[in-house]
């Protein structure tokens, strides 16, 4: 069973590092297709993902960040994964849910120096409500028929979220495998767009789900969204911890929100 690993890339000394050089460790037999970024000629994860998936031939997609590092055995440790899940949508390895209580659960390490992401780690398939995008792993015949949402992600934000969101609503399942890697990044990357994104995935399914969970600001409520305008105002103003000081900041903020 071949695997396709798709990879868009910014910093071509950051991919060989990690990426490229972990590959070498790997027995199982995959297709590269790296797609250059270097000179934005995509202006969102989702198009660049969507023409490299378009020109996967494996049955198993790989969608991976450039900063990872596949420790060995892990791409054998995915094809055994892939193989024993049923109903599969999209599998990944790290995701959050209300299963686990809205807490990030995930085996990976990451940052530097290397350190644990999650105490909630798992030893077996698990369900999950959304996933982190740092590898996202999809059956070439679903991403035939649902590709990553342009117009919503149309940044470089929640394109996996976002994807798991509506690939539970098409009766697919949503998992966590149980893989260790390394993830140089720690995540968290925040911009006004993040918000922008955000309020336009929690607007497409606040018929569909009570809560909403991500990697970054884990919980959020589709018809109430207050704290996430608090959030994108106090990123505009630059106000730090705007919740736990919302009452010093409260009518500066209630004037803006009106």
């Amino acid at each position: 069973m071949l695997m396709s690993i798709i990879c868009v890339y910014n910093d071509e000394e950051v991919l060989e590092k990690y990426l490229l050089e972990s590959l070498k460790t790997q027995n199982e037999e995959y297709e590269l297709i790296l797609i250059d970024n270097r000179n934005h000629e995509f202006n969102s994860a989702a198009s660049a993902l969507n023409y490299g998936g378009k020109k996967a031939k494996g049955e198993i997609l790989l969608f991976v960040h450039q900063d990872v590092e596949f420790y060995e055995n892990n791409l054998k440790d995915i094809k055994y994964y892939f193989e024993n899940c049923q109903n599969l949508g999209i599998a990944g390895v790290q995701g959050v849910s209300e299963e686990n209580y809205g807490r990030i659960t995930t085996n990976i390490v990451s940052g530097i120096p290397k350190s644990t992401v999650s105490d909630y780690s798992i030893t077996d398939i698990t369900e999950t409500q959304t996933l982190d995008e740092l590898l996202l792993i999809i059956p070439k015949e679903v991403f035939g028929k649902y590709q990553f949402d342009e117009e919503t992600c149309y940044d470089w934000h929640l394109y996996g979220a976002d994807y798991c969101l509506n690939i539970k609503q098409k009766g697919y399942s949503v998992v966590l495998f149980p893989i260790t890697l390394y993830h140089v990044s720690e995540g968290g990357s925040m911009s006004l767009e993040y918000f922008k994104t955000l309020k336009k995935v929690l607007n497409k399914y606040k018929y569909d789900y009570n809560r909403i969970y991500t990697n970054c600001l884990l919980s959020h409520e589709p018809n109430n969204q207050l704290k996430l305008d608090i959030l994108y105002y106090s990123e505009i103003l630059h106000i730090r911890n705007p919740i736990t000081n919302f009452l010093s900041n409260f009518n500066f903020l209630k004037k803006i929100l009106k």
